[in-house]
């Protein structure tokens, strides 16, 4: 009882993830929407509580680098919204950037206080993941989910058919960070639930047909896997391999659908299927948004409004949504799908050096850390990896988003709070001694007159 009361305070952030599970809501607008889902509205009570400590004298403030790093992408969406041609419209989308971006992974650094409270938080992401793919794969086998292929069998959880990426996205969060927790965490019961966890992910991202989760999922554990050593990591590729045989080839998990997905990724030129071809004609547009205004873009939120001037006869009209409990819809196409060129269009090349700039700063502090940092820094550089990654094929639209701003938050914690392992000065896990007992030891740091060890800036 005394343990859980000890995290008390991280319970507007496990709010914010639960609530991820409350079918409905929000839609899968592109760019900027998605807002007013319950998780939206829990995140927002999350800024505040925080905020309420910070004025208390409850908590630390941000250190100097954080608050930088944190608050560069306000200098791209304010820019953007000057200079766009209607601001008013752009108001949305600043409040949008600031919450995923600032407002709540800064709120999130602040509350974790040490690695217990970052494991907590990375075993709710795996619960709600676990979660998730259940009801993913039941929706498989019985044959109510999302359509696909003319059947309604593709895996979406309960973000429905209008966001077929929120469930790839929580479970493809889940499975890197229990890759993470089994590579980085110490030998015993909880590294053998983590293997359990991240294999039996495996199935409900198999079943998702998402293309661009398979992909950023495969790099991101990849790279874990290589950074824990390149030997485990070719145990652990072969042990991955065989799961696949297993559930594709011998119990036929999906497997005609599956290998025609997998096929279409390498058929992006010869014979592209229509969602391709859709993505390259709009990405097209957003690079001719941006050579229209480079410097500042077309303005938040501008990118529907301008699209049709500067795409091809060749996108559709929208995208076709059905199944999981949901009537037959044409979606439009409002977004490029991709982050990057969402940004460059809409906010031009300042926004999107602000933006990038404060996501690679925070990979380059949590790669920093990986030496002592355990299995902190190995699900940090693992998350960031994945978001990175993924966004060349999404953006922020849709009720997941909002998981992106927590999973920022766990990064920025790593890469950026002096108390996270792997800093100068934290503590760190002393090598298991013979018996099993684990000690604690601290790092060297700067020290002062007296052997009081210097601040952090």
């Amino acid at each position: 009882m005394q343990g859980a009361g000890r995290r008390l305070h991280l319970a507007p952030v496990i709010a914010v993830v639960a609530l991820l599970a409350v079918p409905g809501g929000g839609g899968a607008e592109g760019g900027t929407g998605g807002t007013g889902t319950p998780a939206d509205a829990a995140s927002g009570l999350l800024v505040l509580y925080c905020l309420a400590r910070v004025v208390r004298g409850g908590a630390r403030p941000l250190t100097r680098t954080a608050a930088v790093v944190l608050g560069l992408p306000v200098l791209g969406v304010s820019l953007a919204a000057i200079t766009s041609n209607d601001p008013a419209a752009s108001l949305p989308g600043v409040a949008r950037y600031v919450q995923i971006f600032v407002l709540v992974p800064g709120a999130v650094l602040l509350l974790v206080r040490d690695r217990g409270d970052f494991t907590v938080l990375a075993r709710t992401l795996v619960a709600l993941a676990l979660f998730q793919g259940g009801v993913g794969v039941v929706q498989y086998l019985t044959g109510t989910g999302a359509s696909y292929m003319g059947e309604d069998i593709r895996a979406v959880g309960t973000f429905g058919p209008t966001d077929v990426m929120g469930m790839a996205t929580v479970v493809a969060f889940g499975l890197v960070v229990a890759v993470g927790l089994a590579l980085g965490g110490p030998a015993g019961r909880a590294r053998t639930a983590a293997l359990v966890c991240a294999a039996l992910l495996v199935v409900p991202l198999v079943l998702s047909f998402s293309r661009g989760a398979w992909i950023a999922t495969v790099l991101a554990c990849a790279v874990q896997l290589v950074v824990a050593g390149v030997r485990r990591a070719a145990l652990v590729g072969l042990a991955v391999g065989a799961l696949a045989v297993v559930l594709v080839g011998g119990l036929g998990v999906g497997s005609a659908m599956v290998k025609e997905r997998v096929a279409s990724i390498t058929q992006v030129t010869a014979a592209p299927d229509r969602s391709v071809t859709d993505r390259y004609t709009m990405w097209a547009a957003a690079a001719g948004m941006w050579r229209e205004d480079p410097l500042t873009g077309v303005g938040l939120k501008g990118f529907p409004q301008y699209r049709d001037g500067h795409a091809s006869l060749a996108l559709s009209s929208g995208s076709d949504t059905a199944g999981a409990g949901r009537a037959f819809l044409r979606q439009p196409l409002l977004s490029p799908h991709n982050m990057y060129l969402l940004v460059l269009s809409e906010q031009g090349l300042l926004g999107v050096l602000a933006l990038t700039g404060s996501w690679f700063a925070l990979l380059a502090g949590a790669a920093r850390r990986l030496r002592r940092g355990g299995e902190c820094a190995l699900v940090a550089v693992g998350l960031l990896g994945w978001q990175l990654i993924d966004f060349v094929y999404a953006d922020i639209g849709g009720p997941s988003t909002v998981l992106t701003a927590v999973v920022l938050g766990l990064a920025a914690w790593s890469a950026l709070s002096p108390d996270a392992p792997g800093a100068q000065g934290a503590a760190v896990p002393a090598p298991r001694r013979a018996g099993g007992v684990r000690g604690d030891v601290r790092e060297v740091g700067p020290a002062r007159a007296g052997g009081r060890r210097a601040g952090h800036a």
